[in-house]
């Protein structure tokens, strides 16, 4: 065939299934970029999935979950490493618990964990959750860190350095505030910050396939909510993704890590339609927690005047045309993850990509922008 009546077969084969309606021309767009980008080795995985008015609208996957297999992206059934995806899970956990009295936002650390060094300045779980504690960030091998620590010793790590400013002035964005804040939960509840979670998040909004890191036994990992003897005898591709860093010739198996310890922070594993089921709980008001409560975590905080553009534990803030949404970018080894709510326009993105940051942050925008 014409290679030119080829292409206009298949534009037009889209446009069947499409019925076409000229509001999801833009899907055609979409998959399209996100094909070239596939073809382009931008990424070895990607699974995206996109809801509207509580509807799925878009929801496929590109490329492998194993690149030697060739076991393909299933976006309901692959599992990827959402990184700091993570800290919306944990912040919805902390709804919880502020709504149970358990933990006060406005209180020091010290009073969940009264054997914590002090520092010239005290600072509150609000301020840890919001970036401005003060905190340093990661150094030297600390974010590839492959070390088997509970969440508690992990503390050890940071415990003793000075914070970098006086809390409540600056705002810098790092993970171990939350890796704090899970410890302080686990004081205040008396369980394990995983149960805590699971028991309040994850089992009340059915996300059957979100689970901490660990949870694949061909890795000598353990059980947490999902059924890892399904995913361990399965030969197809509904199982956790292999993740993978780019280098000069292409991707590579990335280097071993234990996420465990930073589970809030960035430590979660799940499939983009997961996560995509997660934001439409917010849209459709079905976290139990009181909305005065959840507000104070999606408003964004105020340092000196001025917005963070960053409420507790979620972003809250406008992209480039300036519509307001919030939800969480995340990066990690191995996993790179958008994860967006636009209240306004009842849309919530999920895309997963099983590799450390692949540098296609404006690609993203632009299958974005096609939903618009």
């Amino acid at each position: 065939m014409n290679p030119i009546l080829k292409y206009l077969k298949n534009v037009f084969a889209a446009k069947r299934v499409l019925r076409d309606a000229p509001a999801l021309t833009g899907l055609v767009k979409a998959d399209a970029l996100l094909k070239g980008m596939f073809a382009a080795d931008k990424f070895p995985g990607l699974a995206i999935t996109v809801l509207k008015s509580g509807k799925t609208i878009f929801q496929k996957g590109y490329g492998y979950t194993d690149i030697d297999k060739k076991h393909y992206v299933d976006p309901r059934k692959s599992i990827f490493r959402i990184a700091s995806v993570s800290k919306p899970l944990a912040a919805t956990a902390l709804a919880h618990m502020v709504q149970e009295g358990l933990i006060d936002l406005d209180e020091s650390f010290v009073t969940y964990l009264p054997d914590y060094p002090k520092k010239e300045w005290g600072f509150t779980i609000r301020q840890l959750a919001s970036h401005t504690a003060g905190l340093r960030v990661y150094k030297g091998k600390e974010f590839a860190l492959n070390e088997p620590l509970s969440i508690r010793d992990s503390l050890s790590l940071f415990k003793y350095d000075p914070l970098v400013f006086e809390p409540g002035t600056e705002y810098l964005y790092n993970s171990f505030g939350w890796v704090m804040i899970s410890a302080a939960m686990q004081e205040a509840s008396g369980i394990p910050f995983e149960e805590y979670v699971q028991e309040n998040v994850l089992n009340p909004l059915g996300m059957k396939n979100t689970c901490i890191p660990n949870c694949y036994p061909d890795d000598n990992y353990k059980k947490s909510g999902i059924d890892v003897n399904t995913i361990a005898s399965s030969e197809e591709q509904n199982h956790v993704a292999t993740f993978y860093t780019k280098g000069i010739k292409g991707f590579r198996k990335a280097v071993p890590v234990d996420n465990f310890y930073k589970l809030a922070g960035g430590g979660y594993l799940s499939t983009s339609e997961n996560i995509a089921k997660f934001g439409l709980a917010f849209l459709d008001k079905k976290v139990e927690v009181k909305e005065e409560i959840l507000n104070q975590f999606l408003t964004a905080q105020q340092v000196n005047g001025n917005s963070t553009y960053y409420g507790l534990g979620w972003q809250v803030s406008e992209d480039a045309k300036g519509r307001k949404f919030y939800g969480h970018v995340g990066s990690g080894v191995g996993g790179y993850s958008n994860f967006f709510i636009y209240p306004e326009q009842q849309l919530v993105f999920s895309i997963l990509i099983n590799s450390t940051d692949p540098k296609i942050q404006g690609e993203l925008d632009a299958v974005i922008d096609c939903f618009f």
